[in-house]
């Protein structure tokens, strides 16, 4: 009997780092592929150009409270930057999205990008989509070359309805929000 629970004991340490591997494989994120969806002629990039990736953004849409321009005694939430992750398709984390608009990979590649084109989403409840050229890139990595930039699928992210009112003026608001952005360059 000992010697049976001796057995039971190794074979239970030699098969736990495959169960804990297992339990590991199944949480990590759902890989999945971005393509572009079906878009609008203003939000398509030039024929010259090619999908390089897309990845899923998580984040916050900032807003601010400020008097309504010609208007000192209305408020409304005015958008200030995004802050956002953007994901892989094995859901690893390799691009930070902020202000200016701006990505920058982990490898230290970085563009900057310029609002070409606005259409509304779909979802009523949620940002625009965007076509957005680069207007400057830096780096040798994954964001070197890109020349144009979709923001699609996007889901929350609007401006509050309320709270901008002269008592709140200069407060901040942070939105979730996710979407997809496809990174293009052009043909070589």
């Amino acid at each position: 009997m000992m010697k049976l629970k001796m057995k039971c004991k190794q074979i239970c340490f030699l098969l736990l780092p495959l169960l804990i591997a297992q339990v590991s494989v199944a949480q990590t994120p759902q890989q999945r592929t971005i393509a572009p969806p079906q878009l609008p002629n203003n939000l398509k990039v030039p024929p010259n150009q090619v999908l390089q990736f897309g990845e899923r953004a998580t984040g916050v849409q900032i807003y601010q409270c400020k008097a309504k321009s010609g208007n000192p005694n209305q408020f409304e939430w005015t958008f200030v930057a995004p802050e956002a992750k953007l994901f892989d398709a094995q859901g690893k984390n390799n691009i930070k999205h902020y202000a200016g608009p701006t990505w920058e990979a982990k490898d230290g590649s970085k563009v900057v990008g310029q609002v070409k084109a606005i259409f509304d989403s779909p979802n009523p409840n949620a940002i625009p989509w965007l076509l957005l050229q680069a207007k400057s890139q830096q780096g040798n990595g994954i964001l070197s070359k890109t020349t144009y930039i979709q923001r699609v699928n996007t889901v929350g992210g609007k401006p509050p309805v309320q709270g901008c009112q002269n008592k709140s003026v200069g407060t901040q608001k942070r939105v979730n929000y996710t979407s997809d952005y496809l990174f293009y360059s052009a043909t070589p």
